[in-house]
């Protein structure tokens, strides 16, 4: 397809991790932006949460005062919704506008009404951050309508508006609804109804033909969100999805068989450049082994094999049991190197810890002793109930000296200020030799595609999209491609986690050459960058206006 083709006026995508990052969907648009502003320049426009304030102020949000100054000036936006207009900064610097929307909540029985009788969605149900998605997604929509009017698109012929998540889907139905010409695409990363399911311990393969979406929204109370998300998806003049695996639940679980699949790229000028990436990865290996023998007493030596799992804090979707018990199967295999497993997964924690905080600001201090409860780096909230430590506690990681493998639990976001590690995640990165996801529930799967563009060979497998694309377009050997790729369903948890454990054993003993793997691991992720998925979106981007023309000539 021909870029040329599409011909669109203002493209804008609509996202609750616009210069927000809070899960994989920042990931997304962050790697995507620089393709997509290379093609539209400044008729791309990113919009996003204002949450920000003065004492707590976006890192990725640079503001403005002279871009869309025109439009700001006669903006007039309704219902106490403002703006502020600056670039994300990232890769391509585009546009952005971040919306305030507190104002909203006061007319949200108006709106919920309103697409009731116009969409069907039901919003009675509706609890958590339903209403703050809403609201932020109808200020969005407020916007999009501003700004086109002030730009002469005013009944939204040449508009493109894309709309990421059921957070976004009631500002695609307010953007149909007054802005009839326009096209609309929405993307879901993951069906609210398919991760509840998992969610909730639930098999989703093995009955995802037996499965109704609006009966079991009711069952695991879920209707609203389950609601919007399926009459964004019906609505939409697009309605696109990450991979295969979740275009199969799309089309059962939402009844809507996806127009085109799109897949996750990744954006190079995020990896450091391979004459940097020596000092980069010495630097994180010193930071993880200095942290590591801080907790517990232990001293590690060069060639420890460090081993990690990040990502998402769901324990069972994200298969950070599986990790675990995996790594728990490795005591049993002879190996005289040292191997230190880290669990780099956001959860309900505080500060990190003043013990560990004090070895590690004085490193002169003599300390041959481990610290109370070795395994963990950051105060939890909730050290009672949480799953991860439970677990590790269960399987008796206790970090003596004795044992050669060492489990230390990171529960807070990498981002360069946490009080223990201070570096950001992909400055982390660089400094592992394997990771390991072995997802349960994952639509697409960043955190493999992210390892092996920092020339980190992964463990993935059969259930996310990711590992699906590498052994449909690149293959099944980890040698050749960087990835393993365990299959995995429904009944087959203790022969992954076996899997898993072998191909660690052959890390850890020296079967491969970690060199060789780390260049295949770089070639499978240059296959996955943006230049060759952005062509998809393009295409989405069509089927928009195409779908959109139709439509209107129809309605005449």
């Amino acid at each position: 397809m021909e870029i040329q083709s599409v011909k669109i006026k203002l493209l804008f995508e609509t996202s609750w991790e616009v210069c927000n990052k809070v899960g994989g969907i920042y990931t997304v648009l962050s790697t995507k932006a620089k393709s997509l502003h290379d093609i539209y320049k400044d008729n791309l426009i990113f919009i996003g949460p204002d949450v920000w304030s003065e004492d707590n102020p976006s890192p990725f949000f640079v503001e403005s005062k002279s871009l869309l100054k025109g439009w700001r000036l006669k903006a007039d936006l309704p219902e106490g919704v403002s703006v502020r207009v600056g670039r994300w900064n990232i890769p391509g610097k585009p546009l952005v506008v971040l919306v305030s929307f507190d104002s909203l909540y006061s007319f949200k029985d108006q709106l919920y009404g309103e697409m009731w009788s116009r969409y069907g969605v039901d919003s009675l149900h509706a609890y958590g951050d339903y209403d703050e998605a809403c609201a932020f997604s109808h200020a969005s929509a407020l916007v999009i309508e501003s700004i086109s009017k002030y730009s002469g698109v005013e009944n939204g012929e040449g508009v493109v508006a894309h709309f990421n998540e059921w957070t976004t889907g009631m500002g695609l139905l307010h953007v149909k609804w007054k802005m009839p010409q326009a096209a609309t695409v929405f993307t879901t990363h993951a069906t609210s109804i398919g991760r509840s399911i998992c969610g909730n311990g639930k098999p989703l393969y093995d009955y995802l033909s037996g499965y109704n979406g609006d009966q079991m929204a009711s069952e695991l109370n879920m209707q609203s969100k389950h609601s919007l998300e399926k009459a964004a998806a019906h609505q939409a003049d697009c309605f696109t999805t990450v991979s295969s695996v979740t275009a199969t639940e799309c089309a059962q679980l939402l009844e809507k068989v996806p127009d085109v699949v799109t897949p996750n790229g990744f954006e190079p000028r995020f990896v450091p450049s391979k004459t940097k990436m020596p000092v980069i990865r010495k630097a994180a290996r010193a930071k993880l082994l200095s942290v590591a023998s801080a907790l517990t007493g232990k001293t590690f030596s060069d060639n420890t094999i460090v081993i990690a799992t990040s990502g998402r804090c769901e324990y069972r979707n994200k298969g950070i049991d599986l990790f675990l018990d995996s790594i728990n199967e490795l005591r049993a295999a002879a190996c005289n190197k040292d191997i230190l497993a880290f669990i780099l997964v956001p959860a309900w924690s505080r500060e990190g810890r003043t013990d560990l905080k004090h070895l590690l600001e004085t490193p002169d201090i003599s300390n041959n002793n481990s610290l109370p409860d070795p395994v963990i780096t950051h105060y939890l909230n909730n050290p009672d109930s949480d799953s991860i430590i439970k677990r590790i506690h269960a399987l008796n990681f206790n970090n003596v000296p004795v044992d050669n493998i060492s489990v230390v639990y990171v529960p807070c976001y990498l981002n360069g200020d946490d009080g223990i590690f201070n570096m950001a995640y992909y400055d982390v990165l660089p400094g592992l030799d394997v990771t390991v996801f072995p997802s349960y529930y994952e639509p697409w799967g960043y955190t493999p595609l992210e390892s092996i563009a920092f020339g980190v060979p992964t463990v993935t497998t059969t259930l996310s999209g990711f590992g699906q694309w590498v052994l449909s377009y690149v293959g099944d050997s980890i040698e050749n491609t960087g990835v393993d790729v365990a299959t995995r369903n429904d009944g087959n948890y203790t022969e992954v986690c076996n899997h898993i454990a072998v191909t660690l054993t052959n890390i850890v003993q020296g079967q491969y050459d970690m060199k060789n793997l780390s260049n295949a691991a770089r070639h499978t992720s240059s296959l996955a960058d943006w230049s060759h998925f952005i062509g998809l979106y393009l295409q989405a981007f069509e089927i928009a206006i195409c779908n959109s023309l139709e439509r209107n000539k129809n309605s005449f």
